[in-house]
């Protein structure tokens, strides 16, 4: 099983750094079978997550692909639309269990617009930016996740 892991932050990407969340997440992963194959930080930006997300899904590079970041309601949180817009199926279950969960911790859980979908067998999965809420939502939902993975490859 392949991945990509991006934080969206426009700050981290012009400074070329990898954000925190992005490394706890790969770290998971790579616990559980992936071999994540694209990692970083990109900017906020719709065109440029677009073309990405697409071109790695298109291609069949990765078979799961997590953003982080970019989630909630300013102009420049473009993350849960870029998955609306680009995605095959929709699977508005996960973000709903996602939120569902990290209400217990905050209420501005409320406020995260996370989407989640299937492009050419490829599952794509907002994760909230701050990296330990990124981190424990991934731990409730990866055995789903791979799930989702292992019944996509078939």
């Amino acid at each position: 099983m392949k991945a990509g892991i991006f934080t969206l932050d426009t700050g981290l990407y012009k400074a070329k750094k990898e954000s925190a969340a992005t490394a706890a997440l790969k770290r998971m992963l790579e616990q559980v079978g992936f071999e994540v194959k694209a990692a970083g930080a990109l900017p906020e930006d719709k065109k440029v997550l677009s073309v990405v997300l697409e071109r790695l899904s298109d291609t069949g590079a990765v078979d799961l692909i997590l953003t982080t970041g970019a989630v909630g309601v300013e102009e420049s949180d473009c993350a849960p639309d870029v998955v609306a817009d680009i995605s095959d199926r929709l699977l508005p279950g996960i973000p709903e269990a996602v939120r569902a969960y990290n209400l217990r911790y905050s209420k501005r859980a409320i406020l995260d617009r996370s989407a989640a979908g299937i492009r050419n067998n490829t599952l794509l999965v907002n994760l909230p930016g701050k990296a330990k809420a990124a981190k424990e939502s991934l731990e409730f939902i990866l055995p789903e996740l791979v799930h989702v993975v292992e019944m996509l490859r078939k």
